[in-house]
């Protein structure tokens, strides 16, 4: 419950900066009322329950489509803000064609213009770029046991990274035959940071690190003009601590925009990676194309697959993490009838003791599920109909359900291994694909930021030996020029 002798906040959707965050607004008028409404203890949650032991998967369908980051869905607030800025009520897959477009065309002044407009923030061009002296500052006045983490933590990612990193392979397969497929780093990435509703060094972390064992040069960071951004004296610190320099006051569409496309004061780059809301999500896979990009990613989730064995406060203590993000999914699925009360209990008691103890009711109630299945085999292959983005096993035997699922975006096994590690800590990145497209993509690392190529070198020996299959298929295609490129040099040799 929270304390009464707080500033209280009701949680209020704020257009462009965060659709999928939430600000809050402080409450002076009729504190009484608001208090009887929102302070009051939870005993009840109502996450569906289901049972699936007939087969019925409805749920995890229906979640899926809840959770799907659709472009033609738009908030009051939203809609307001939009005809706005722009005299007219768009869509936001319009707001960011829009968007992207005049920062395509107008550069640096489009950029400040939907700054303000969006953002509410009036930066002039030498306003955009977080001067060095800043960085510096920031760091200073950091807190030093949050750099000793960070260099730490810094550490946990570099290991397992290059641990991961794909070398050269060079192969000799016949004389005179030299093969080889080289892995060359991209030479400048975007890194995208949210500032709606937290402050998020981890992002700068799971981001910028494995960029840095790839070998990229070059790293920009952008992050929204608030408290929780790019002002962020604890963003702005791990920043520095990294090494990391090139940093921008500038979300949303525009800074993806910027990013893609350049302007006079943000060089374009050449993948854009990171977190962000809706209009980020969209305006990534706008550029698509012009630029790579990590994913195209919604709200965060996990699935939970827990058996007699797992500890009831562990099982709710994961879920009610994920919950936390508020829209995220959380969702236990178990053979055990009775784990099923017991993590119901669990999450009422967590429940009440959490500061963001009404947005996480609103999640697991709109996007949880405690799932009842006949057996292991059964919740495998519910989970990789749903492929989560975070899966949590807590079973007798971790490893053994594990080697039956292929759909997760990184997976945490047994009673001792929360997800909240994997968020902060172990090594590997917590940008992960969501969405259900764990089924084809994968989670950011290190190898996100090499391009490989192959080389191929042959003597006149070996093009002698393999001329004659070149010239057969290419005959077969009628690509008369393909053969004589290759022929041309049999009768000259």
């Amino acid at each position: 419950m929270m304390p009464l002798d707080h500033h209280v906040a009701v949680r209020i959707g704020y257009g462009f900066e965060d659709e999928w965050f939430y600000i809050f607004a402080v409450i002076f008028a009729n504190p009484g009322l608001f208090f009887d409404k929102y302070c009051t203890m939870t005993d009840v949650i109502n996450i569906q329950r289901v049972d699936a032991q007939a087969g019925n998967s409805a749920v995890l369908n229906e979640l899926r489509d809840k959770l799907s980051p659709r472009g033609d869905i738009v908030s009051p607030r939203g809609k307001a803000l939009t005809e706005e800025v722009f005299g007219e009520p768009l869509s936001p897959i319009e707001v960011v064609e829009r968007i992207c477009s005049d920062v395509q065309s107008d550069g640096s002044a489009a950029l400040l213009r939907y700054t303000a407009a969006l953002d509410k923030a009036s930066l002039s061009e030498d306003q955009l770029r977080v001067s060095e002296e800043e960085l510096v500052d920031a760091h200073s006045k950091a807190d030093p046991e949050l750099l000793e983490s960070v260099r730490r933590i810094r550490d946990n990612i570099v290991d397992f990274q290059t641990a991961i990193l794909h070398q050269d392979v060079k192969i000799s397969p016949r004389p005179g035959v030299e093969l080889l497929q080289r892995y060359v780093p991209i030479r400048r990435v975007g890194v995208c940071v949210p500032g709606g509703a937290a402050a998020y060094p981890s992002t700068v972390l799971m981001t910028t690190v494995p960029a840095q064992v790839a070998g990229v040069e070059e790293i920009a960071v952008v992050a929204p003009p608030t408290p929780f951004g790019a002002y962020n004296i604890d963003m702005l610190a791990t920043c520095y601590e990294l090494g990391v320099k090139e940093v921008y006051r500038v979300g949303g569409a525009q800074a993806v925009a910027a990013l893609a496309y350049g302007t006079d004061h943000l060089p374009a780059v050449d993948k854009i990676v990171g977190p962000g809301n809706l209009f980020v999500a969209l305006a990534k896979k706008h550029v698509f194309g012009t630029v790579d990009i990590d994913s195209f990613a919604g709200p965060s989730e996990v699935i939970v697959i827990a058996d007699g064995t797992a500890r009831p406060d562990f099982v709710a203590a994961d879920l009610l993490a994920q919950a936390e993000h508020s829209p995220g999914s959380a969702i236990l699925i178990t053979w055990d009838h009775q784990l099923v009360e017991r993590v119901h209990a669990e999450l009422v008691k967590q429940l009440n003791e959490l500061d963001r103890h009404e947005l996480t009711l609103d999640s697991l109630e709109a996007f949880g599920a405690l799932i009842t299945v006949r057996d292991e085999t059964q919740a495998c292959e519910l989970t990789d109909q749903f492929a989560p983005e975070h899966l949590h096993i807590q079973t007798e035997n971790p490893q053994k359900l594990m080697k039956k699922i292929r759909n997760s975006g990184a997976a945490f096994l047994g009673s001792h291994t929360p997800v909240a590690l994997g968020d902060y800590a172990a090594g590997p990145s917590h940008v992960l694909p969501t969405g259900g497209t764990c089924s084809w993509a994968a989670g950011l690392s290190s190898n996100s930021f090499l391009r490989s190529g192959s080389v191929t070198e042959f003597n006149a020996g070996a093009l002698r030996d393999i001329a004659e299959d070149v010239l057969r298929v290419a005959f077969k295609e009628g690509l008369t020029a393909h053969a004589k490129s290759v022929s041309i040099r049999c009768e000259k040799a």
